[in-house]
């Protein structure tokens, strides 16, 4: 196993702005409302933003480009991810994965060395920066089902290729941090035997709906490590805020019936004590110690603005005591002060 370093990066923001939405993921969101919300987060205090080249295949880090290229680029920190390269075409399947983009781009999955640094200077280009902070192997994990072979196939090719370019990166300087961004917990825990990762994104991890097996086994292995996190997935993709959808991924509108039953006892338990069920779940995912900030994406300019106000609020501690009397959170779970 590769020792633990005493001085790995952390993100020195704790909140960011994730992505997803303004790749139109779920919805067409145009260009006018994309850069109010932009403007918006960064008027209201937002230091950080969280992209990739999937996000809309192209067009989230177009529009995160023409927006903080104008910045000065010390000021925020920025990632992206790699592991798959755009490439333009007039006969494109682009909407066979996001049907709102205007992308004219095809992905190739590519987590060899040359894909990374590949990746990472289409990125650059796109946003129109000279850097980036943390740099997240995307989507490596059990649960994509677009990878060409098997995960661990892939995971392989990335521990030979991905994870000893981007160690090197670090150590030249190009970039401060890296590890993964995936949805499952398998692939970071291989990654920790197998490299050295600094920060690892949980796309669906960590939030009141599900966070048992981070609290037993990832998070304790990433402690052991001094490996820090991002947490995506305080709002289970808004399924806490009412979203017909359940987390990230192809089947998101398969909602399980006992998370909704879940969902359901979670509101009424906040009804109870005046909470907002919303700003109690952002406030959850950022309480462990491991956890470094926290990304939520946003459509709007009310949204981020509400999501960013919501971590200087306050909840009363019975709220959290009666959650984990009642079984809804884990006894063991970090709550907030």
């Amino acid at each position: 196993m590769p020792n633990a370093r005493s001085t790995r990066y952390r993100s020195p923001v704790s909140f960011g702005m994730g992505g997803v939405p303004l790749g139109n993921e779920f919805k067409v969101v145009t260009d006018k409302i994309a850069y109010a919300t932009l403007e918006a987060a960064w008027d209201a205090g937002v230091r950080y933003y969280d992209t990739s080249p999937w996000y809309g295949l192209g067009l989230c880090e177009r529009r995160f480009g023409a927006f903080l290229h104008s910045k000065t680029r010390r000021d925020y920190t920025l990632s992206s991810k790699v592991g798959k390269l755009l490439k333009a075409s007039p006969r494109n399947r682009a909407r066979d994965y996001f049907p709102f983009t205007p992308s004219p781009n095809d992905v190739v999955f590519d987590y060899t060395a040359d894909g990374v640094r590949r990746s990472i200077e289409d990125s650059l280009q796109r946003l129109g920066v000279d850097s980036l902070d943390i740099v997240f192997v995307h989507d490596l994990s059990p649960d994509n089902p677009y990878l060409p072979t098997p995960w661990e196939q892939q995971f392989q090719i990335a521990c030979k290729g991905a994870f000893p370019a981007l160690t090197r990166m670090r150590e030249e300087g190009t970039i401060k941090a890296w590890g993964l961004g995936v949805n499952c917990p398998e692939p970071i825990l291989k990654a920790l035997e197998a490299s050295d990762p600094d920060v690892c994104l949980l796309a669906r991890q960590y939030s009141l709906i599900d966070h048992k097996n981070a609290l037993d086994n990832v998070f304790p292995a990433a402690r052991a490590r001094g490996m820090s996190f991002v947490v995506g997935s305080s709002l289970n993709a808004g399924f806490i805020s009412g979203s017909p959808r359940y987390n990230y991924g192809k089947d998101n509108y398969r909602i399980p019936p006992a998370v909704i039953r879940k969902r359901n006892e979670l509101r009424a338990v906040a009804d109870r004590h005046g909470v907002d069920l919303r700003i109690a779940a952002l406030q959850f995912s950022a309480a462990p110690d491991v956890v470094s900030a926290l990304l939520v994406g946003a459509a709007s300019a009310e949204q981020i603005v509400a999501d960013y106000s919501a971590m200087q609020a306050g909840n009363p501690a019975e709220f959290w005591a009666e959650l984990k009397a009642r079984r809804l959170i884990e006894v063991s779970a970090p709550t907030p002060p």
